[in-house]
């Protein structure tokens, strides 16, 4: 096979597993449980799913394209929501913050973790790893939006009383999530052609 006809193959492939993993994200962020300000959903799930399956660079592409049609009024977020105004709201930053987090999850799997996923259990710990740093990420950037719309909206609010609304009610769920997602790529990565 020529080279031009193997890439458009090749673009191809990566544009299905682009849009599956898009409509996987939205199918989890639907499923949703109120718990405070922000609501507990699959959505984080399946970010890190996508990401330890499909590679960083499909992953974040992914990432985009959901909170592009977001953004543009599609509603894929929680509580069938889109729009700018998901994005102009007080936790409109988590949003933001998968985008930010996937792309330093790129960045370290280029960087670091390639050269060391040799093994399925070196995978397994790297997913982990990867996936901590990443929903550090994602809280440090969401809890800053959060602390700067809310003064903007409502008036000043404590780290202390937005890490409580926002962070500590979701640490064990989000631990759940990691396992959940490093178990489902450990499992479906070999499904996707990396």
């Amino acid at each position: 096979m020529t080279e031009a006809p193997k890439r458009r193959r090749n673009a191809t492939y990566d544009i299905a597993v682009i849009a599956v993993s898009a409509a996987l994200i939205t199918i989890c962020s639907w499923i949703s449980i109120p718990v405070g300000p922000v609501p507990v959903t699959l959505q984080t799930l399946a970010v890190l799913a996508v990401l330890l399956t499909t590679g960083g660079r499909r992953g974040t592409i992914a990432v985009a394209v959901y909170l592009a049609l977001g953004a543009i009024g599609v509603p894929v977020f929680s509580g069938f929501k889109g729009g700018p105004a998901a994005f102009a709201g007080p936790t409109g930053g988590f949003l933001i913050g998968f985008l930010a987090a996937a792309l330093v999850y790129w960045l370290l799997e280029k960087l670091v973790f390639e050269r060391l996923m040799t093994t399925q259990k070196k995978k397994i710990i790297f997913g982990f790893v990867i996936s901590v740093i990443f929903e550090l990420i994602m809280y440090t950037v969401g809890v800053i939006w959060f602390m700067t719309v809310y003064a903007a909206q409502t008036g000043p609010v404590g780290l202390v009383t937005v890490l409580g609304w926002c962070v500590i009610p979701f640490i064990i769920p989000d631990l759940v999530k990691i396992a959940a997602a490093v178990i489902i790529s450990s499992r479906a990565s070999g499904f996707v052609r990396r």
